[in-house]
């Protein structure tokens, strides 16, 4: 997922030049304290909830991560991924990258309840799933970063925009990339935020093309290594078992690390999203290699990152609602 540049000019550069984030507008109202006073326990509720739902079921830091992720590249942070069908709101839980895929609702439920318990009316469902997700990257390991707060919940969802500008596994790179930077992100987001795979599973359906078809030949990609595609094939046959489930990072499956990057360079990237990050442009190549090669630089990068993506136009102010139920619309 990224864009590219000279090959040794680029080398050169990248070693001597600081690497560049978006930089977004800070958004009037966000910043950490938001909610200091008028829910000063807000935070532990969160952690405690998302702690125990990850000892129930060790996949879901992954999935409460990844709700985050499709709610903002959907009209921006504002929970509308969360949204029921009804009162004509079409749920972009149908849409084709969530259908039969998102998960971790009901933990958000969880949470949302306990919160309106202890601070009635007061914390957004938007913000609810931005402090989850840095919870589920610290408690599989991960980095933590500060959570600009104050956003507000949408009114509204949008089933079109869920299918059109989530990153799908089998866009090509620049298709990709353009779904990044239409949200404001450019390359550096892209590689670093495509290091959540390093916890969770992806379907069969969502990368068999590479094992059987991968440019409409009959023939397996030639990028991914023979070895790992033979294993692949045994749980992911030519047709049928569309649902079945493989680990994103077959290494550290449960493990937030860096080794991710490292299967890449071994052309064990399970999704085609993942392995073009190394294949379709040096820039991104090289940043592949710098994570591999350094942890702590990927988990810097990674948590400017999930900032970043969690700035995508929120609503704020007068805006928006605060929702007592994360699945419903207030009625007034």
């Amino acid at each position: 997922m990224v864009k590219s540049m000279g090959y040794f000019v680029f080398v050169v550069l990248l070693t001597l030049a600081p690497i560049c984030f978006s930089h977004k507008p800070q958004v009037g109202y966000l910043f950490p304290q938001f909610y200091d006073h008028s829910c000063p326990q807000l935070q532990q509720i969160v952690k405690s909830i998302v702690a125990q739902a990850v000892a129930r079921d060790r996949r879901m830091a992954a999935s409460l991560l990844r709700l985050h992720f499709h709610d903002c590249f959907v009209k921006g942070c504002d929970a509308s991924l969360l949204l029921d069908s009804g009162e004509g709101i079409v749920s972009e839980k149908e849409s084709k990258p969530n259908k039969n895929s998102i998960r971790g609702f009901e933990v958000i439920d969880e949470i949302k309840a306990a919160v309106e318990k202890a601070c009635p009316h007061t914390v957004s469902c938007a913000d609810i799933l931005t402090i989850v997700a840095r919870d589920s990257s610290v408690i599989a390991g991960g980095p933590s970063w500060e959570v600009p707060l104050g956003r507000r919940d949408s009114r509204g969802a949008s089933i079109q925009g869920s299918n059109n500008d989530i990153p799908a596994p089998n866009n090509t790179f620049n298709t990709i990339l353009t779904k990044f930077k239409r949200q404001g992100l450019n390359l550096v987001d892209l590689v670093a935020l495509s290091g959540a795979h390093t916890i969770g599973n992806a379907r069969c359906v969502s990368f068999r093309q590479r094992l059987y078809n991968q440019n409409g030949n009959g023939q397996p990609d030639f990028t991914l290594d023979p070895a790992y595609a033979s294993k692949l094939r045994n749980q992911c046959p030519r047709s049928g078992g569309d649902q079945n489930l493989f680990f994103l990072d077959y290494v550290s499956p449960f493990n937030f690390d860096n080794s991710y990057y490292k299967n890449i360079l071994a052309n064990n990237g399970l999704l085609n999203s993942d392995q073009i990050l190394l294949t379709k442009n040096q820039e991104s190549m090289q940043l592949v290699k710098q994570y591999a090669e350094n942890m702590e630089l990927f988990f810097d990068h990674f948590a400017k990152s999930m900032i970043n993506m969690g700035n995508i136009t929120p609503l704020t102010g007068p805006k928006g609602e605060i929702r007592q139920n994360c699945r419903r619309i207030n009625s007034y």
